[in-house]
């Protein structure tokens, strides 16, 4: 590998971290074994600043580049969402109705049906009973509230941070 920066992070298809790198896995490095690391990393990532620092943890994590809402070394994101009911977007739902008599064993496709007709004991007319509206509340709740994978298709691979090389310059 050409000469890297100290604290330089490099994607690596390999399952070690070559001489002079190691694998972003949120290590606890010591300050005085890795000075040069310490002063360009302090502990953005973890440590207590006295004896040790921490490298940046990237297992699970996707890089993004920082910004006044995501500092370096800040944290986010979530590979599991239960959405509730508010994150849905405004929606309807439209019920299916068959034009069936309603006494049918098994009405055809199981959907609503139309009124039945019913005898009424001595009313000798049949006459269907009264139709009554149907409060949207009377839909049965769906689904589990169980968490949906919330990852991208991905591939993983190692990321490395050089702990040698060449002290990077400012601009």
């Amino acid at each position: 590998m050409s000469e890297a920066y100290i604290g330089e992070i490099r994607m690596f298809a390999g399952n070690y971290a070559p001489e002079g790198w190691a694998r972003c896995e949120g290590q606890i490095m010591s300050i005085s074994e890795n000075e040069t690391l310490y002063v360009l990393l302090g502990t953005t990532y973890g440590g207590d600043g006295q004896t040790t620092f921490a490298l940046p943890d990237l297992r699970g994590r996707l890089p993004i580049h920082q910004t006044a809402s995501y500092p370096l070394g800040a944290k986010g994101g979530s590979e599991n969402v239960t959405l509730t009911t508010t994150q849905l977007p405004a929606h309807t739902h439209f019920p299916t109705a068959a034009q069936i008599a309603g006494n049918a064993s098994s009405p055809q496709n199981n959907t609503w049906a139309k009124a039945a007709v019913y005898s009424t004991g001595n009313d000798s007319s049949n006459n269907p009973l009264p139709r009554a509206p149907m409060n949207y509340g009377n839909l049965s709740l769906f689904g589990g509230s169980q968490p949906h994978n919330n990852m991208m298709p991905s591939l993983t691979i190692s990321f490395i941070i050089a702990l040698s090389g060449a002290f990077p310059p400012r601009d």
